[in-house]
């Protein structure tokens, strides 16, 4: 019998998604197959200490008794490649084939996490460190995406102590460049954490003091009337492919924390229904996009299309979509014929397949002199 894969499943974190991750952790460890994955959950806790035991994802839930857990971490060091244990001045490594990282939001889902697992030479599910920050600064995937020419709404952006020193200057740029109704967004935050769309500027000034607890840096989007939400889900590499699309109709006036999880009644239509030409396009977009900013593995591209004309807008990527039981990035690749099982196994396959392309090139380079001794 082949030997079992030691996947380490990571959640939890620093992060206004704290809780959505949770969900996603849970459906993730309930769907991997123990014949050939050995799981080992590890939790990161809101203040930012890992722990890691068969129950620390009810204690993250309960958030009690975590104190009494063993702190665990990860050493950035490649030739451990191992979860190490720090109890009571006994130390152990549990090696790590694989990790899937399952924390969104900041230091998880923006290229920080990313980059430890690459000082620790540990194959890990999604996105590099440059795939992941970009996926996450909504600044700066907004200003790729425009300068290779895909289709965004118009937008407006400045550091929080700009607007601190001369709020009415900004007050008065955002409306000169944009007409009501606008988001209001923290640059780095997933699930609509912070966001707030925004019709005058009585409301614009409370939305900009709610926006700057996320972040230090604000866009400011230009909202579309009477646009429908498209998403599709892209799996890959180098050679990704795009899933059927679907479409989200949220129960709120848009698409916010309470729409998406919490209250229930906002409504997924798979496959969405659209021209077949404007399907196509989107799908191929969605591909094109994630190769832009240099995804991988996975990633869920989310669009505006006009119910009149059917003109598209791209609206953002998210590199660590949802893993929820509603969430659409496993929905969308089950209705285009991959289980969700069947999907964790591929995400796995790939993150192995990077890591292998990786190890190939080379990390020293040797100088015809060795000038740096004298």
């Amino acid at each position: 019998m082949a030997k079992r894969l030691r996947i380490g499943v990571i959640f939890g974190g620093r992060s206004g998604e704290h809780e959505v991750s949770l969900v996603s952790a849970t459906s993730i460890i309930n769907s991997l197959d123990r014949e050939k994955y050995e799981v080992v959950p590890i939790g990161i806790t809101p203040e930012g200490r890992w722990i890691s035991s068969g129950r620390v994802l009810s204690l993250l839930k309960e958030k009690a008794g975590l104190e009494s857990e063993p702190e665990r971490f990860l050493a950035p060091e490649p030739n451990r490649q191992a979860l190490i244990t720090a109890d009571g001045g006994i130390k152990s490594d549990l090696p790590l084939d694989v990790v899937f990282p399952v924390i969104h939001g900041t230091y998880g889902e923006d290229g920080t996490l990313q980059g430890l697992l690459e000082m620790a030479s540990i194959p890990y599910v999604g996105a590099g460190v440059l795939g992941s920050a970009v996926g996450m600064d909504k600044i700066a995937q907004k200003q790729i995406l425009e300068r290779t020419k895909f289709p965004v709404v118009k937008y407006v952006y400045f550091p929080m102590s700009e607007y601190a020193a001369t709020p009415r200057r900004i007050v008065n740029a955002i409306e000169r460049s944009l007409q009501y109704p606008v988001f209001v967004k923290p640059a780095n935050t997933g699930s609509s954490v912070g966001i707030s769309k925004v019709h005058l500027r009585k409301e614009l000034l409370t939305a900009l003091e709610i926006a700057s607890g996320y972040d230090r840096r604000i866009i400011v989007e230009q909202g579309v009337t009477n646009a429908r939400e498209i998403e599709c889900a892209v799996l890959g590499n180098d050679s990704p492919v795009a899933s059927v699309l679907g479409e989200i109709v949220p129960s709120n006036e848009f698409y916010d924390y309470e729409a998406k999880y919490v209250d229930g009644k906002s409504q997924a239509f798979i496959p969405a229904l659209l021209p077949k030409r404007v399907a196509s396009k989107i799908r191929r977009m969605a591909v094109q996009a994630f190769r832009a900013i240099d995804c991988a593995g996975m990633a869920r591209v989310d669009f505006f299309v006009g119910r009149r004309n059917n003109r598209i807008w791209l609206n953002e990527l998210n590199t660590i979509p949802g893993f929820t039981s509603i969430s659409m990035y496993a929905k969308l690749w089950e209705s285009t014929g991959l289980s969700y099982s069947a999907l964790l196994d591929r995400l796995i396959e790939l993150a192995l397949e990077r890591h292998a392309g990786k190890k190939m090139l080379k990390r020293t380079y040797q100088p015809a002199k060795d000038w740096y001794r004298h």
